[in-house]
């Protein structure tokens, strides 16, 4: 674990933005063998927003960033960086973040894409923080958004039920010492389960061809159970030494933003740390498992609602294929 040191980091602003159709589980239960009970029983989800036809990952991002810029009261020219924490870009290159940087008129920033799975959007918090805080970077836009739908099988119950479209967005700046602060990052990886949430097919291992579209191989493959698994048993002691290392003890921190991917482990994880269930942000219901985008969309709901407080602690923390894990915490 690391704390935050030279400048003091901030959240300036932030944004959201889920595509206008909703795909509910009644509507799943047209399309594959499920059902609502099922699938809430399972999941806790309800309810997804799926982009339409021709919009993509690059869209989704712009919208949440203008508002989340806007609310930070910072006009594009005065962005140094624009991460974006995606898992489904438009294209393998050119990336999101070079023609978000062209579509905001950011004439200042660089721009890149960070892929680590669900985790994407804490690695990218924790990037912009470090660049801010060492000082090559004032502000930095970070985006968190995802077009799963173009990526999934929906004849299989097992995946489709999962996922949704969307994208949150923060502005990380100088904290004036009164606009809260990052306090700590920490960033980890298991890659001998690196087959438990996979995309096999288009690329160098399996290059697109008849045999992979036959075999569904350009579909997300998750081992459900091994992944629900890897994460009660490992993100628990994780989050508890994090916040030990903070001089923190787990029930002092005010929210708890998780990655929105099943209401089940987040549960599970709360009951682990001894707090509140009430403490966890909770919206996967309405989204589903937006990917990189669930913690910022969470983020951006929690602040925007009036939930998080001035001085309250939060947690950001994720998990994903590789499998990825970290936490960022966040001093409002």
């Amino acid at each position: 674990m690391a704390l935050f040191r030279g400048r003091e980091v901030a959240i300036l602003g932030s944004g959201s933005y889920v595509p206008s159709k909703i795909l509910s589980n009644d509507d799943l239960s047209h399309m594959v063998d499920t059902s609502d009970e099922w699938i809430v029983e399972r999941t806790g989800i309800r309810e997804r927003h799926i982009a339409a036809p021709g919009e993509l990952t690059t869209d989704l991002a712009e919208k949440a960033s203008i508002m989340a810029l806007k609310d930070a009261g910072i006009r594009p020219e005065e962005l140094d960086m624009i991460i974006v924490a995606t898992n489904t870009p438009d294209t393998l290159f050119p990336g999101v973040g070079p023609k978000l940087q062209g579509r905001l008129n950011a004439q200042n920033a660089g721009a890149f894409d960070l892929q680590s799975g669900c985790t994407s959007c804490i690695y990218a918090l924790t990037v912009a923080a470090t660049g801010i805080a060492s000082g090559i970077w004032n502000n930095v836009l970070v985006i968190g958004a995802e077009v799963l739908s173009r990526i999934i099988d929906w004849e299989d119950r097992n995946t489709c039920v999962l996922f949704g479209d969307g994208a949150g967005a923060v502005v990380l700046g100088g904290s004036n010492g009164s606009n809260g602060r990052l306090i700590s990052a920490e960033l980890r990886s298991d890659g001998t389960k690196s087959d438990f949430i996979t995309l096999p097919g288009g690329l160098i291992e399996n290059p697109a061809s008849e045999e992979t579209l036959r075999e569904g191989l350009h579909y997300v493959q998750m081992k459900g159970n091994e992944v629900f698994k890897f994460v009660n048993r490992v993100l628990p002691d994780f989050l508890k030494h994090m916040c030990q290392e903070a001089g923190l003890t787990p029930k002092i921190i005010d929210w708890w933003i998780f990655h929105q991917a099943n209401l089940r482990i987040i549960e599970g994880i709360t009951k682990r740390l001894r707090v509140p269930s009430e403490k966890a942000v909770i919206n996967l219901d309405r989204y589903g498992n937006t990917s990189a985008a669930s913690t910022l969309i969470a983020l951006h709901e929690a602040r925007y609602d009036g939930r998080i407080k001035k001085e309250e602690k939060v947690i950001l923390t994720s998990f994903g294929a590789g499998m990825t894990f970290g936490a960022v915490l966040y001093q409002a």
